[in-house]
C-alpha cells in the first residue's frame, strides 16, 4: 500500500446517506462520529449538494482578491450569525489554519508574544497551533515549535489569572475540550476568562472547531455560554464535509491583523458549501435538535450503563462516555458487532459526535449497543 500517513481501519467506506455510511460490501453503519463532527447535516444533504453542484458548473476557483458572490455571501452570513460585536471573517481551509491565523492576529494586534493555552487542549497540527496543543506525542517529533507558550489547568480560573499578564497576546481555549476527553467548562470559567483577558488587554480566542455549527445546542457555544470572545475559530462542520475553516474577529483584531494570506481562502465552491451548511443549520433549528437529542441520549445512556462506566458527560451532541482503558476495544466492538462508528477521546473515552439531525431511534440504537459492549 502506497499510503502511510493514517493508520487505516479495516472498513472501506463507499457512500453515505444521512446518518449512515456504507462499506464496500454494502454493510450499513450508523455514523456516530460524523467523521470527526464534519457532517453536522448528515451525509449527502441536498441543500449542500445542490449549492456545490450549481457553483461548480459556473466557476470552480478564483483567488480571494477578486470579489465573488458566494464568498461575499458567506462573509455576510457568518457576520450575521456570530455573536455581536464579532463581524469580520478570515476564511481558510481547516481548523488548524484557523487557529494559526488567530494566534498570528493576536500577536499582531496586541504587540505581545505570550500565548496561554490549556492542559489537555488540542488546537491543530501546524507549527503554531501545535505549540498550543498539550500532548507531547503530537509535538515531540517536530520541536522546536514557536516559543512563549504557557499551559494552565483547564477550568481553573485562578491559574489562568496568574498566567495572563501584560505580556500576553492571547488565551486560546475550547469551550468544551474534545480530544482531551469531552470536558465541558464549568459555569463561570468562560466568564472569568473574558474578564481576565480583557483586564490584561489580551485576546480571548474560543476554539469552536468542534463545538461550533450547532453541536452543543447553539450555533456557537459562546452564545450558549453567553460569553463573547475576541475571536472564534471554526472548521469541521462548517462545510458539511468540504474543507473550510474560518477565524471570526472583533474589529480591534481585524484592524491590526498584520499580513496574512491564503491562496485558497474562500474559493467559490467551498463558500457555496459553507453558506448552504450554515444557513440550513440556522433555518432548520438544527441546534435545538442537537440540544434535545443530546439530553435524551445522555439520559438514556445514564439509565442503561451509568453504573458500568466512570462518567457520561458533554453538551448537546458532543458526548463522552468514560469507559476506562478499554475505549479502543469498545470502539472496535461497536463497529464490527453493532454497525456503529464512534471515536476515541484519548485512551479512556468513547466520543459521540453524530450528525445533528439524528432522532430518538438512532439514539436508542446506540444505547442498546453500548449496553451490550460495556456490559
Amino acid at each position: 500500500m502506497s499510503g502511510f500517513v493514517f493508520n487505516e481501519k479495516p472498513i472501506q467506506i463507499e457512500r453515505g446517506d444521512g446518518a449512515y455510511v456504507y462499506g464496500d460490501n454494502g454493510t450499513e453503519y450508523l455514523d456516530m462520529g460524523a467523521s470527526y463532527a464534519c457532517v453536522p447535516l448528515g451525509h449527502g444533504h441536498p441543500a449542500v449538494q445542490d449549492a456545490v453542484t450549481e457553483q461548480f458548473e459556473k466557476l470552480t476557483y478564483v483567488q480571494a482578491s477578486y470579489p465573488n458572490a458566494q464568498r461575499t455571501a458567506l462573509y455576510e452570513l457568518l457576520a450575521d450569525t456570530a455573536p455581536d460585536p464579532i463581524d469580520k471573517t478570515w476564511l481558510c481551509n481547516s481548523g488548524t489554519e484557523a487557529n494559526e491565523a488567530a494566534l498570528k492576529f493576536a500577536r499582531s494586534a496586541t504587540g505581545n508574544s505570550k500565548i496561554v493555552a490549556t492542559m489537555q487542549g488540542f488546537h491543530g497540527r501546524t507549527m503554531g497551533a501545535l505549540a498550543t496543543t498539550w500532548k507531547n506525542k503530537y509535538k515531540k517529533p517536530y520541536e522546536p515549535l514557536i516559543g512563549d507558550v504557557e499551559f494552565v489547568p483547564y477550568d481553573d480560573a485562578e491559574a489562568l489569572d496568574e498566567a495572563v499578564d501584560e505580556d500576553t497576546a492571547a488565551f486560546i481555549v475550547e469551550p468544551v475540550q474534545g480530544e482531551g476527553g469531552i470536558n465541558p467548562a464549568s459555569a463561570g470559567y468562560l466568564d472569568a476568562a473574558r474578564e481576565i483577558t480583557e483586564d490584561a488587554g489580551a485576546a480571548l480566542v474560543f476554539d469552536e472547531v468542534q463545538t461550533g455549527m450547532g453541536r452543543t445546542g447553539a450555533l456557537w457555544n459562546s452564545q450558549r455560554a453567553n460569553v463573547t470572545p475576541d475571536m472564534i475559530t471554526s472548521a469541521k462542520g462548517l462545510g458539511n464535509g468540504f474543507p473550510v475553516g474560518a477565524t471570526l474577529c472583533r474589529d480591534w483584531i481585524a484592524e491590526n491583523y498584520g499580513s496574512h494570506a491564503s491562496t485558497f481562502s474562500g474559493g467559490p465552491v467551498i463558500s457555496a458549501a459553507a453558506g448552504a451548511t450554515v444557513s440550513t443549520i440556522a433555518e432548520d433549528d438544527v441546534p435545538e435538535n442537537a440540544a434535545a437529542m443530546g439530553e435524551y441520549l445522555q439520559t438514556e445512556l445514564a439509565a442503561a450503563i451509568g453504573d458500568e462506566v466512570r462518567d457520561i458527560r458533554g453538551e448537546g451532541l458532543m458526548i463522552g462516555v468514560e469507559v476506562g482503558r478499554g475505549a479502543n476495544k469498545a470502539l472496535k466492538q461497536l463497529a464490527l458487532n453493532h454497525g456503529i462508528l464512534a471515536l476515541p477521546a484519548g485512551r479512556t473515552v468513547v466520543r459521540l459526535l453524530p450528525p445533528l439531525t439524528i432522532d430518538e431511534a438512532h439514539a436508542d440504537e446506540v444505547v442498546e449497543a453500548m449496553a451490550e459492549v460495556v456490559g
